[in-house]
Parts: C-alpha cells; structure tokens; sequence
C-alpha cells in the first residue's frame, strides 16, 4: 500500500526509533535472561535474527493465502518451524552454548517481536520489505542486547568475552551478573535512552 513504510524506511526504524527493546519494549524474557554475558547475547540475538527474517519472509510470500481467524495460528507455526531449526543447529554445533541458554531458544516460539512483526509487516506487505524490516529489527534487538550484556559482563567479571578489560584490583560486582544486575543495567540503560530522545526532541523545538 502507498501509504506503507519503505524497505529502507522500515530497516532504519528497526534500529533505533522503533528499537523492539529500548522503545517497543518487547522480548524482555530474553534480555532479561541471557545478557549476563556478551556471548550468550549475541548468540541469542543471531538466533532471534534467523527466525524473524525466515518467518517475516514467508509470511510475506503466503499474506494473500492468510484466512483472519487463522492468522495468529499460522504465524506460530512458522516460527516454531525455524525455532526448531535453530535449536538443533545449536545443540549440533554450540553445544555448551545451547545448554547455556536452556529454555530460552525454544521461547523464541512466544517471542512478541517476531509475532508483532509478522502481523505488523509480513502480512501485509511484500517480502522484500519484511525482510529489510526483520534485518532491522533483528540489528535492534541485538545492539539492546549487546549493550546490556557488555556493561553488566565488564561490571560484573571485570572482562569481555572472557579477556580482562579492567585492573585485576577491580571488585567484581557480583550482582550485576545474577538477576537484580539485569533489571538495574536495563533500568538505567532505558532512562539514559529516555533522555537522549527527550532532550532531542526539545532541540528540535
């Protein structure tokens, strides 16, 4: 439809003015869970990317084909067709790493970003478009993730990706690798993106 968003519009907006994390404030499970190190984050983030870009997609390819009172069924099966997928190429061949993330990867399934998107965009709009809009959102998500992650991974152990970053005489802050660390790097995080815009907006005006 004329009045849609473009493929280049619907990418930048994934990034930042629609960030599914810091602005949609969706897929907190996953942020919430797994972002106590850096790896574990973009590992999950990679595994989110692939299942909303091949959903998004044949969402897309099959939109005339959706009957209403279907829709939301259809969506879910597509995406836990792909989280399956990913799953197993996981446990195959990051094996430790899946057994880090647990539950988390087959939670994809309920992930609100993917299924937001596909009603949002995939079902209406041609594939090429979904596709830029999944690319973006997934860069999004990731760039939410990894943010969180690395403050909280440096704060906490005093490294990244497992190599020291700070003085060894740093005091780990232990807390900001178990769950309170989580909503606090997050809490902080948010008003910081909060306030970035507010002030933004105020210099426009």
């Amino acid at each position: 439809m004329a009045d849609q968003p473009t493929a280049a519009e619907r990418f930048i907006q994934g990034i930042l003015p629609e960030n599914p994390v810091y602005r949609q404030l969706l897929g907190m499970c996953p942020t919430l869970a797994v972002t106590n190190s850096l790896m574990a984050a973009l590992t999950m983030a990679s595994a989110v990317a692939f299942v909303l870009l091949c959903a998004n997609v044949i969402t897309s390819l099959i939109r005339d084909l959706l009957k209403p009172h279907l829709r939301i069924v259809i969506f879910t099966l597509t995406i836990a067709t792909f989280v399956t997928i990913a799953d197993r190429l996981l446990a195959a061949y990051l094996y430790q790493m899946s057994k880090t993330l647990g539950p988390y990867i087959p939670l994809i399934i309920v992930n609100c970003i993917i299924i937001c998107r596909c009603e949002v965009v995939a079902s209406k709009q041609s594939a090429g478009i979904a596709a830029a809009d999944a690319i973006g959102q997934s860069l999004g998500f990731g760039l939410a993730l990894s943010s969180i992650a690395a403050v909280r991974e440096i704060l906490g152990t005093g490294c990244l990706f497992g190599l020291r970053v700070l003085p060894a005489v740093w005091p780990d802050w232990v807390i900001m690798v178990l769950p309170p660390g989580a909503f606090l790097t997050f809490g902080i995080l948010l008003g910081c993106v909060n306030w970035f815009t507010a002030r933004k907006s105020a210099n426009k005006a």
